[in-house]
């Protein structure tokens, strides 16, 4: 049972099928598959991974049109991908998941849906970091007169045309959709907390005559994918020898002096934490749109909304017509971790108070045959996150595979295990950027643990997840007659 159908758990569905497992089923609850690429539709939405990488290895002959791939592409290329590997069969749309029990008698997952009962052997929660939005919380936001919209939650039918708009925050979403909406507001007025660090954004059209190019010569397009990977993970080594991530930022710096002529804003816009502290953000427009005279950037935070005023915590007040607020997700708060229940009762929500962690940011111990895909300190600033998830999907059928040949039907990894890579992952993140850069970040949990970041390469990663590493963990429940070793829906759901 694959529960989401974004990236994950589409890439799932399909390696899954691929490796044999037929009795497949994807439970999303939305209306249509898509994930964060469904869900977030604002001004300006693209990914900040090149095209060619932030796509299925198994897809190589998808054509894009830019380089940097947009929100409407990139939902059509999901769409397609499901398609062609006819996963109609098995995808249902509109269905919730309100909670998962392990029953220890059964050696499976009980499911409670909208849609009812379901039962799985083995049960993959594909739900990602990017999920649940973190809305603005200051008092008197709901007294706001005018649309209040969330970069995750648009609203289309608002025209920002001729309108006062104030958009809160600076992060990825905040730096594509602050240049897709200054043309046509008659205001717009930026409050920054924090300065970020953000690079030029080489995103050009694709001629047609190169994709023909590259479908015509092979190996063309796999050796392009493996250039913009060593690229990636050339940023990724300076964040992990945070004096060499100095020399990017000497790039950073000409970038904003090209473009911010303003010597006051330029400073505002300066960081003063090393750069990767945060995520790196990579934008050609951005800096050019705040430079322009009816957009104006605050250095502050939001405490308060007074009728249609938003007010700063350095005493700014400024009369705004919409809200946008960029604020971004809550990364550590991974859906159905209140209402998932492991071996000794307790949600995963419980045993993680508020640290999650889990082996090789898959498998959690006290939850059998549960698989995460894209969890706990596997990402980073400079990775794709599809390079990532098709590793652990390496991982997850060689685990199930595992299970076959033993003769098992349940494994769940050791505590000690799961202790002894959690302990060497903090120790090894403690020199790099992410922890030493003099920043706070959604990298880290409110104790001040990083749970986000892979402190090492992105190869060590998919090298480690190459193998099922047995001696990992406790396999139990020996297979009866009429083994199932995939997840299968229960015959009392709903058909």
């Amino acid at each position: 049972m694959v529960v989401g159908a974004g990236f994950s758990g589409i890439g799932a569905a399909i390696r899954l099928r691929e490796a044999g497992y037929r009795d497949v089923v994807v439970l999303e609850k939305a209306s249509q598959l898509g994930g964060t690429w469904r869900e977030n539709t604002y001004p300006g939405c693209a990914c900040d991974v090149p095209s060619t990488l932030y796509s299925y290895s198994f897809t190589p002959d998808t054509a894009w049109s830019r380089i940097f791939a947009g929100q409407p592409e990139i939902h059509a290329y999901l769409r397609t991908t499901a398609e062609r590997y006819g996963l109609g069969d098995v995808l249902r749309c509109g269905v919730h998941v309100r909670g998962a029990r392990w029953e220890p008698a059964a050696g499976r997952w009980l499911l409670e849906t909208s849609d009812g009962a379901y039962s799985a052997a083995v049960l993959v929660l594909a739900t990602g970091p990017w999920h649940v939005p973190r809305h603005l919380d200051v008092p008197g936001i709901e007294d706001f007169p005018g649309p209040v919209l969330h970069t995750a939650r648009w609203d289309h039918t608002v025209d920002l045309t001729g309108r006062r708009v104030a958009v809160v925050g600076s992060g990825a979403s905040a730096v594509q959709v602050v240049p897709a909406i200054a043309d046509r507001a008659a205001a717009v007025h930026l409050f920054q907390r924090t300065a970020q660090w953000v690079l030029p954004k080489p995103d050009l059209p694709v001629p047609a005559v190169f994709n023909r190019i590259l479908d015509r010569l092979p190996g063309a397009r796999a050796t392009l994918r493996a250039g913009q990977y060593a690229l990636q993970e050339g940023f990724g080594h300076a964040f992990r020898h945070p004096r060499i991530a100095r020399l990017i930022e000497v790039g950073a710096r000409a970038h904003l002096r090209l473009a911010v002529g303003d010597r006051g804003l330029r400073q505002s816009l300066t960081p003063d934490y090393r750069l990767g502290c945060k995520r790196l953000l990579t934008s050609s427009t951005f800096y050019r749109a705040l430079a322009q005279p009816h957009v104006r950037l605050h250095s502050t935070a939001v405490t308060a909304v007074r009728g249609d005023e938003v007010v700063g915590a350095d005493g700014t007040v400024t009369q705004a017509d919409v809200l946008i607020t960029a604020t971004g997700f809550r990364i550590g708060e991974l859906p159905l971790a209140q209402s998932l229940y492991g071996t000794d009762g307790r949600t995963l929500h419980e045993t993680w108070d508020g640290e999650p962690q889990a082996h090789l940011g898959t498998t959690v111990t006290g939850f059998p045959n549960l698989f995460l895909l894209l969890g706990p300190n596997l990402l980073g600033g400079s990775t794709s996150a599809i390079t990532v998830l098709e590793a652990q999907l390496r991982y997850l059928t060689a685990a199930l595979t595992h299970l076959d040949r033993s003769g098992h039907r349940v494994l769940d990894v050791r505590p000690a295990a799961q202790a002894a890579h959690n302990t060497a992952v903090q120790e090894a993140l403690r020199t790099t950027v992410y922890n030493s850069g003099g920043c706070t970040s959604y990298y880290f949990s409110p104790s001040g643990r990083n749970t986000f970041a892979w402190p090492w390469s992105t190869g060590r990663l998919t090298r480690r997840l190459s193998r099922f590493d047995a001696d990992s963990y406790v396999c139990d429940t020996p297979a009866d007659s009429t083994p199932e070793t995939s997840p299968v829906p229960a015959p009392t759901a709903p058909r």
